[in-house]
């Protein structure tokens, strides 16, 4: 017999041999969930650029003390090239009338928290600054969600939130203990204030965002965004602090570095904070605060202290607990059905 062994009946290996089972058709694979995109897109688009945004502005500031309202002028002047998607789509570009309001307070509250954090960034430590914003996002977050959208969270995610948010506490409270006396410890306490207000009004404009549905709404927000920073921050410029030309190419150099990462990543996290829950997609931006450490130890030689490593590693686990316990797919066929409905 041709094909096997006459006694032992055994299959002939030089034949190709066929599939054990039949490949999925196509209407039963399986594709990421909208949750496992949103928290994948805030984690590599949203945490990790943003991370080399606060050492980049403590470096602009360390070469040539640029304010901080003129870091975020140009910031906004990134922004503004968004028009002429707008105009290309033939959108508003204040968005639609009903909703105007909301987009224009949702980039409110984005210009103040950044305002807070480029500004905590020159007093605090960028890890430090980074941590605090981040955790008090997270819990704003969650107790916001809770209160106003009714929306629940799993054991799983609050194991996170909680596990990440004592990783920040690990990080910042050594710091927070050993507060120098006289104007120094004053303007390190201010600069924690200001990460925390910072934060707080992060978690707003995500809530605020989450309310807004229209077309073109992500590339409106995003637009507004540069245009409520420059009219709030060109008058405060002059008024509150003194405008500098930087002349080394350090300075300019990080500046486009801080607009194009920050664009990068506002637009990641306004994408995401749709698809996953606020609080866990402020959860996965504590990526940041890990980059931000090993650029504050690495790029600008500040002292990591062993409770900063320690608290990474912790906030760390539970952006993986959140990733892992959100990461599941759907059918094709099942997702195709629902949008059809």
């Amino acid at each position: 017999m041709a094909g096997s062994h006459p006694y032992f009946n055994l299959p002939d290996f030089t034949q190709p041999s066929t599939p054990s089972s039949p490949s999925l058709p196509s209407h039963q694979r399986c594709r990421p969930s909208d949750a496992t995109k949103g928290l994948l897109v805030a984690l590599l688009g949203g945490g990790l650029p943003a991370g080399f945004v606060g050492p980049f502005s403590r470096m602009a500031y360390q070469a040539s003390h640029l304010p901080s309202l003129e870091l975020l002028i140009c910031r906004c002047l990134f922004h503004l090239p968004i028009a002429l998607l707008l105009k290309l789509r033939g959108d508003p570009l204040l968005g639609p009338p009903d909703v105007r309001g909301r987009a224009c307070l949702h980039a409110l509250l984005n210009v103040l928290s950044i305002g807070c954090a480029y500004s905590a960034v020159q007093v605090v430590p960028a890890g430090n600054a980074a941590t605090v914003r981040k955790g008090s996002s997270t819990v704003c977050s969650a107790l916001l969600a809770l209160c106003l959208e009714s929306q629940g969270l799993s054991g799983y995610d609050w194991c996170g939130l909680l596990g990440s948010t004592l990783g920040l506490i690990i990080i910042v409270g050594p710091g927070l203990g050993t507060l120098q006396e006289g104007t120094a410890g004053l303007y390190t306490a201010l600069g924690y204030v200001l990460a925390f207000l910072g934060g707080l009004a992060l978690s707003l404009g995500l809530l605020v965002y989450r309310s807004l549905n229209f077309p073109s709404c992500l590339l409106t927000v995003a637009f507004l965004f540069g245009l409520v920073g420059l009219v709030g921050s060109v008058p405060g410029l002059f008024v509150l602090q003194t405008p500098v030309m930087p002349y080394d190419p350090l300075s300019w150099s990080c500046v486009g570095a801080v607009g194009i990462l920050a664009l990068v990543s506002f637009v990641c996290v306004s994408y995401a904070v749709t698809k996953a829950h606020p609080a866990l997609v402020c959860a996965v931006l504590h990526s940041e605060v890990v980059v931000a450490l090993m650029l504050q130890y690495y790029v600008l030689y500040e002292t990591v202290a062993p409770s900063d490593i320690m608290g990474a590693g912790v906030v760390l686990g539970s952006i993986a607990i959140i990733t892992a316990q959100n990461l599941s797919c759907e059918r094709e066929g099942q997702v195709e059905e629902q949008d059809q409905t």
